[in-house]
């Protein structure tokens, strides 16, 4: 079990080249996207500090009882996570797609909900 597939391998290669180039600040902090099979989880990060702001996911407690699919799912987390960030006055952030392509998949809904919610990229 130690060894590490092509697929995880490539992931890896693209999180790290797209982590050189964004950095989260306290004026600015960066929102970053894991996904699972099943969940999608987005934290907002202040890398100066190392410390996570804002966090929401499908296994929170407001989604119990929900029956979305995978898409619809990710852009209500994307609007959670930007009410969650108005509470404490995050209005701007850098977005991370952790690696993870963008184009019209959950990753992109997320962006888009918290986008109409009001937090700017």
């Amino acid at each position: 079990m130690g060894t590490t597939s092509k697929k995880l391998i490539g992931w890896q290669r693209r999180k790290e080249r797209v982590r050189k180039k964004i950095s989260g600040t306290p004026a600015r902090p960066r929102l970053t996207v894991f996904r699972s099979s099943k969940h999608i989880y987005a934290q907002v990060i202040d890398d100066t500090l190392g410390v996570t702001l804002a966090a929401a996911s499908t296994t929170d407690k407001s989604f119990e009882g929900e029956s979305l699919d995978k898409k619809g799912a990710a852009k209500r987390v994307g609007e959670l996570l930007a009410a969650r960030c108005q509470e404490k006055q995050i209005d701007a952030v850098v977005f991370d797609r952790n690696g993870y392509l963008y184009n019209s998949g959950r990753v992109h809904a997320l962006a888009e909900g918290a986008r109409e919610a009001g937090l700017k990229f």
